[in-house]
């Protein structure tokens, strides 16, 4: 069970099914030829092809987050040791670039219950992310090492210790943010979704960190154009990850949002791509 403060953040999608590598997009007005360079390094390293394609569904975390080798006129593989993952930076140049859809027909409840148990290790995935993202912690008795009572929580997106205390009135002070929202993502292709796929991504540990409530709050539905930490130390590990994301699950951004993402890793062109997300500890017996 969820306790107080326990609210989903407001985030959201497109396409379970992968779009083909098309052709590079044009990239924003910062930092274009440095993008279109090493996005051409990678084109050739990784063999791209206009009729490769991606596995149809986005699958949990370390395999729909995996970046994937296209091979012509079948499915793509795992990279191996001569198709090294794309920089963070040159994977920007993958994702396709539209206008953002209506958020019409927008409910959470279309991406399944709230902090399920979609792992089936006995413990809800808001907890598995606090097990995975918090210091210091002590364990709710009887809970089978499951249910986080205290901790401490090394902001990311602050770059602040919080203190964590499970209880009402506390709970919310530490909140589990989809680093890519679930309204964003209806309103970049997740409206195409089946229901198991919204649902996978809702509880994607690749997705998911525990944060400040507070930051959580005032970041809404927000994309790399309208919200980015205030640590200024971590934006660069935040696009990443939102690019890892959209690309592992086939959203599209838009134009605006293409050239903050491109903005922000150009400071850190050697930033790489996620493609898995922390392990989530296992339960104490």
């Amino acid at each position: 069970m969820t306790g107080p403060g326990d609210a989903w953040p407001d985030d959201a999608g497109t396409s379970p099914t992968r779009s083909p590598w098309a052709p590079l997009r044009r990239v924003g007005v910062a930092g274009p030829v440095m993008v279109a360079a090493i996005v051409l390094v990678i084109s050739a390293a990784v063999g791209s092809a206009p009729g490769a394609h991606v596995p149809s569904t986005a699958t949990r975390s370390a395999t729909a987050a995996a970046v994937v080798t296209p091979s012509p006129g079948g499915p793509a593989s795992t990279p191996g040791p001569e198709a090294p993952a794309p920089s963070a930076l040159a994977a920007v140049a993958l994702l396709p670039v539209k206008g953002r859809a209506p958020k019409s027909g927008y409910d959470r409840e279309l991406y399944g219950q709230a902090w399920k148990d979609v792992d089936r290790n006995g413990c809800d995935t808001r907890n598995d992310i606090l097990r995975r993202d918090l210091t210091d912690q002590l364990l709710k008795p009887g809970t089978n090492g499951c249910v986080v009572a205290t901790g401490t929580l090394l902001d990311p997106y602050s770059g602040t210790a919080i203190a964590f205390v499970r209880g009402q009135g506390t709970s919310s002070l530490v909140q589990i943010d989809h680093v890519v929202a679930l309204s964003d993502s209806w309103q970049k292709g997740a409206q195409q979704w089946d229901a198991a796929t919204r649902e996978a991504f809702a509880n994607d540990p690749l997705n998911l960190l525990a944060v400040d409530g507070a930051l959580n709050q005032q970041k809404g539905d927000g994309d790399t154009a309208t919200w980015l930490p205030p640590n200024k130390g971590y934006r660069c590990a935040y696009v990443a990850r939102q690019v890892a994301v959209k690309y592992a699950y086939g959203l599209w951004v838009t134009q605006a949002e293409q050239d903050a993402m491109v903005r922000v890793l150009s400071t850190c062109p050697s930033q790489p791509l996620p493609t898995t997300a922390p392990e989530v500890p296992a339960q104490s017996p």
